[in-house]
């Protein structure tokens, strides 16, 4: 598992470095004293990426954290494992859409009873100016990636990360959706691992023509705040709702390496409304689930 994680986190990296054309991943290694460690890397003020962090996470500790025991509390108690990989790109223009994928394994311990385990995983699209063709070829890669594993998995899993990034409080969901799961061990062991590895190993075929789609598309002042405005919605999610990230918190994980999915600006404004019929308003009628395909 943490050969096939190394390699992804590689192959991603590279990919996003001749995407962007000009800047390059520093690597961050740390040790965690509860147990484990990972190398994170971030890009920084790229051509195409403001910011883009790619990490990748091998931990363990003598305690299930309580966001994982809240859906599953036969765990509480437990020691645990746990290896992944996590991204979040924050691109610089706004016409090209902010992006989250992350693929995991989890092992639940205790004397004398066999190892708990699952996977998890996933990914998801956050226009903010949206195009039906992108948001058409992310969940036909999505499909994709999961046909091999039956007819049901996509639908499945599409409507399982409809539900999982969704915003209560403000009624939207976060984005246009992709696939989201969790808790998976049906059908044993090495299937879940190939499904999961699809999973990965699909990311750049579904984000990346859309990069190429949009990165020389230009934009102005009001763009651009726009987009800032949206991305706070992205640090709202992922500070009051986000599973992963309470988890690494709660787990005394690396706080710097659990939040560089946040953007490096992002703007709040009291009450802001989009002027009706504009592209900003347009928005809205994407941030509610849709059957895409």
């Amino acid at each position: 598992m943490q050969t096939f994680l190394h390699g992804l986190q590689d192959r991603i990296c590279a990919a996003l470095e001749r995407a962007d054309g000009e800047a390059r991943f520093v690597e961050d290694a740390w040790q965690r004293a509860e147990g484990g460690g990972g190398r994170s890397r971030v890009l920084k003020q790229g051509a195409l990426f403001e910011q883009a962090g790619v990490g990748f996470s091998r931990v363990h500790g003598e305690r299930m954290p309580p966001s994982a025991t809240a859906q599953r509390p036969e765990l509480v108690g437990r020691s645990w494992s746990a290896l992944g990989v996590s991204l979040v790109l924050h691109p610089r223009n706004p016409y090209v859409p902010t992006t989250h994928m992350n693929v995991r394994y989890f092992e639940a311990h205790k004397p004398d009873a066999e190892p708990v385990w699952w996977f998890g995983g996933g990914f998801d699209l956050t226009p903010f100016y949206p195009f039906d063709d992108d948001v058409r070829h992310w969940h036909e890669t999505a499909r994709a990636a999961c046909a091999p594993y039956g007819d049901e998995v996509y639908p499945r899993y599409k409507r399982w990360c409809d539900e999982y990034f969704f915003l209560k409080h403000r009624n939207e969901t976060r984005g246009v959706g992709g696939l989201f799961y969790d808790d998976l061990n049906e059908g044993g062991f090495e299937r879940c691992f190939a499904l999961t590895q699809s999973v990965g190993n699909a990311f750049p075929d579904a984000y990346l023509p859309i990069v190429e789609r949009r990165r020389d598309h230009a934009y102005g002042e009001r763009e651009r705040e726009f987009q800032l405005y949206r991305r706070g919605r992205y640090v709202e999610f992922n500070l009051v709702w986000d599973r992963g990230t309470l988890f690494g918190l709660q787990s005394g994980g690396r706080t710097e390496s659990i939040l560089m999915s946040l953007p490096p600006r992002v703007r709040f404004e009291y009450g802001y409304q989009p002027e009706p019929g504009s592209a900003e308003a347009r928005l809205a009628d994407y941030l509610v689930p849709r059957d895409w395909l």
